[in-house]
């Protein structure tokens, strides 16, 4: 309990702020305390000039007795203009000359506190010095009082101590309210936070209302903090989850060639005599090509989704599909291209990207494939559009899913990995651009655009 009492904010802010204010108080009564000691002492050297006046007359007057009356001081002694003691009181005689360190020269009457005086050993006094004039010289008149002591008086000093205890006591509790109304809403932050767990989402902290300093900040900054732990969590969430489908999808599409060709094999085995094995040959060859194609295009996708570097160069994408256009296939491919369309990207993931479309375009389209190339602003536009049944609306998302192939597709689609217009899709955002679906007359027209390369 003493060491978390310790470590409160609340209890060492307020004993900070009492040790300063006991030390401020300290300084400040030491002045106030040196004012009072010396305005005491002019009191009392008043006082003392005031009681030796009489003698000062009586010198005078040529009327001075030998032994002088007190007056309620400590002594009185008469010195006169050859620096022999000419009277003093039944305190001070026999004894030589008090002082000559007053009055100064120049002066005419002095104050001082002196201590150890001839005859006076281990005493302090307020000493006051008066000059008389005489024809035969400068007498001087010595009046010793008490001394005023350093706390002038013990109800001077118990006044000070009071005080001084007051303030620390009101800044001890006025620091450890303040600090307390303070921290009452950071507190509060805490205790939410504590409340807060891994699947506690949606949970805020409360935002001060009355407050627009620091905390308020602090709470709308951890809320935000929280917002965006909150969105990384469900994209992480999500992404685990298509990362289960993709494996799940993964597995199956890896098992089906695997599968066939174990069946083939087996089937051979069995009966060695009856099989034909060029057929079979044949038939597991065209399995491992799918088994590769598959394989090919995970290696392409974790290529692109670990961001590996690739090489930018300028890519003029009319002579890309001039390139890229002049295959075998059984469907007529034809080519609108606008000249100086130029972008910046990887020449080998752009022609993989154009391929990619190619190859789906020709499993779908009837008999043409038109293969387009044009400015629109400040985007390049690349267009594949084939004649075949094309793709519903709400189904055109859908395409661009890993290993997803619509229902009609997978008849005619039968050799394909489902992962090439994801792959034409990946690469056409890593070069800052899009691939999507648009309206068309006729068929799919997968359209393009990415940053134009400006001379």
């Amino acid at each position: 309990m003493s060491r978390r009492v310790g470590r409160s904010l609340r209890v060492r802010l307020a004993l900070f702020a009492s040790i300063a204010m006991l030390l401020l108080s300290i300084v400040v009564n030491a002045i106030v305390l040196y004012s009072i000691h010396n305005q005491a002492i002019s009191i009392r050297a008043h006082e003392s000039f005031g009681k030796a006046v009489p003698v000062l007359l009586t010198i005078k007057r040529d009327r001075l007795p030998k032994v002088l009356d007190a007056r309620g001081l400590d002594g009185i002694q008469v010195v006169d203009a050859s620096g022999r003691v000419a009277a003093s009181t039944p305190s001070l005689a026999g004894l030589p000359r008090l002082t000559s360190a007053i009055p100064l020269p120049g002066q005419a009457n002095g104050v001082a506190e002196l201590c150890d005086l001839p005859g006076l050993p281990g005493r302090c006094h307020v000493v006051t010095a008066m000059t008389a004039y005489q024809p035969d010289g400068t007498w001087l008149v010595y009046a010793l009082a008490p001394d005023v002591p350093w706390y002038v008086s013990p109800e001077v000093l118990t006044f000070q101590i009071g005080v001084t205890a007051a303030l620390i006591a009101l800044t001890w509790f006025g620091v450890s309210h303040v600090v307390a109304e303070t921290l009452a809403p950071v507190n509060s932050i805490t205790r939410h936070l504590a409340e807060i767990t891994a699947d506690g989402g949606g949970m805020r902290l409360p935002v001060p209302e009355n407050l627009d300093d620091e905390i308020r900040t602090l709470a709308e900054t951890a809320n935000q903090t929280l917002e965006r732990l909150e969105a990384a969590r469900t994209k992480q969430e999500a992404a685990m989850e298509q990362q289960r489908r993709f494996a799940g999808d993964a597995s199956h599409d890896l098992r089906s060639p695997i599968t066939a060709m174990r069946t083939q094999v087996e089937e051979a085995v069995l009966h060695p005599d009856q099989a034909d094995w060029p057929a079979t040959a044949t038939a597991l060859m065209a399995s491992l090509d799918r088994l590769q194609a598959i394989v090919t295009d995970l290696l392409t996708l974790t290529k692109l989704d670990t961001g590996a570097p690739s090489h930018r160069e300028p890519v003029n994408l009319g002579e890309l599909v001039a390139a890229e256009t002049h295959r075998p296939g059984t469907k007529h491919i034809v080519t609108r291209v606008h000249t100086g369309v130029v972008v910046m990207g990887d020449r080998l993931r752009l022609a993989r990207l154009l391929t990619n479309l190619l190859d789906n375009a020709e499993r779908h389209a009837e008999s043409q494939i038109t293969v387009t190339v044009r400015r629109q602003d400040d985007r390049a536009v690349l267009e594949v559009l084939d004649d075949g049944a094309g793709i519903a609306p709400d189904q055109r998302e859908t395409v661009f899913q890993r290993f997803a192939r619509l229902d009609a597709s997978r008849n005619i689609d039968a050799g394909g990995t489902g992962l090439g217009l994801t792959i034409a899709r990946e690469i056409a955002e890593n070069h800052g651009g899009t691939l999507t679906i648009e309206d068309s007359d006729v068929g799919a027209r997968f359209v393009l655009r990415m940053p134009l390369l400006e001379s």
